[in-house]
């Protein structure tokens, strides 16, 4: 059954409880809602621990999810990663990951309950030319095989791909535009999915949060937005959870001390946007690489 990976990983935390909320009212209310937090250690494991939206916030220990998960290769980038544990007594993990340079599609094949042995595992390489890039974030849905990807190259050049998966299970990545200007953006995650349009939300170098709006329109024409302008330039990592109908729970982390913030996040509206501020995680979070966890029966996210 889908939705055990708490038990899983020998935790007790139940599955979150979703508030729902009208666009033009205040944050979530998000005492149940979590981010699934990943990491990949210097050792080469692949790590989770919830970060939960309870009063005063909650985090669950660092459990290994794939042990020696690329087989001793350096991993500089990584998307978000995709877990499905309704295959009886293994669980698959599908993400992307950049290393030497190149991008490659990765899946794990991991008996559970062994502390994250892996059973069987791949790694397709999609292309070179990956070392340019400082971002990758992904816009996917159960609901729908094209994913989105998007990257920003180290210029400020924020690039978006359709990936498609072909008859044999290897994807298909087709160019769908680029624009430059985000040269002083520091950390990207997803805030919304939609049929027409993803919203990226950003923190810059100079302290602002923005949303970037973008149309599945070509060409591609991004229509960012302040949310806030400054104190935010401290986060180097981003990751949001949808939390109820409009709500989002995003986690900021400072690579630098190793804190997290937890924040819930109301629909995103400019400088109207309410933001309240949760509290910093009783976690450290020291990885060299970040990234969220989703599930394949999450709902899309809808932050914007």
């Amino acid at each position: 059954m889908r939705r055990t990976i708490a038990v899983a990983a020998g935790l007790a935390l139940a599955v979150p409880v979703l508030t729902s909320m009208a666009p033009a009212s205040a944050a979530p209310t998000a005492s149940t809602c979590q981010v699934q937090a990943g990491a990949l250690t210097a050792g080469g494991d692949t790590v989770n621990r919830y970060v939960v939206a309870t009063s005063p916030v909650t985090a669950s220990p660092a459990t290994v999810m794939a042990k020696q998960a690329f087989g001793g290769r350096s991993i500089s980038l990584s998307s978000q990663w995709v877990w499905d544990d309704d295959f009886g007594d293994e669980m698959s993990l599908n993400g992307h990951v950049v290393s030497g340079g190149a991008m490659y599609q990765a899946n794990q094949w991991v008996e559970k309950g062994t502390g994250g042995k892996v059973l069987r595992s791949s790694m397709t390489r999609i292309g070179g030319g990956w070392d340019v890039f400082r971002t990758l974030t992904q816009s996917w849905s159960l609901d729908d095989p094209r994913w989105r990807v998007y990257a920003l190259r180290n210029d400020g050049t924020l690039f978006r791909w359709h990936v498609n998966p072909t008859n044999d299970g290897v994807e298909h990545w087709e160019a769908a535009g680029s624009y430059p200007g985000f040269s002083a953006v520091k950390a990207v995650t997803l805030l919304s999915r939609t049929s027409t349009y993803d919203t990226l939300l950003a923190t810059t170098r100079g302290g602002a949060l923005y949303t970037i709006h973008i149309p599945l329109s070509m060409p591609m024409k991004p229509v960012v937005k302040p949310v806030r302008t400054s104190t935010w330039q401290g986060f180097e990592t981003l990751m949001a959870s949808r939390c109820g109908q409009y709500g989002t729970l995003l986690l900021g982390i400072d690579k630098d001390s190793g804190a997290g913030y937890l924040y819930a996040v109301g629909h995103a509206n400019g400088t109207a946007t309410v933001i309240n501020s949760l509290g910093k995680a009783p976690a450290t979070f020291g990885e060299p690489v970040d990234f969220s966890w989703g599930s394949v029966v999450d709902a899309p996210l809808f932050g914007e």
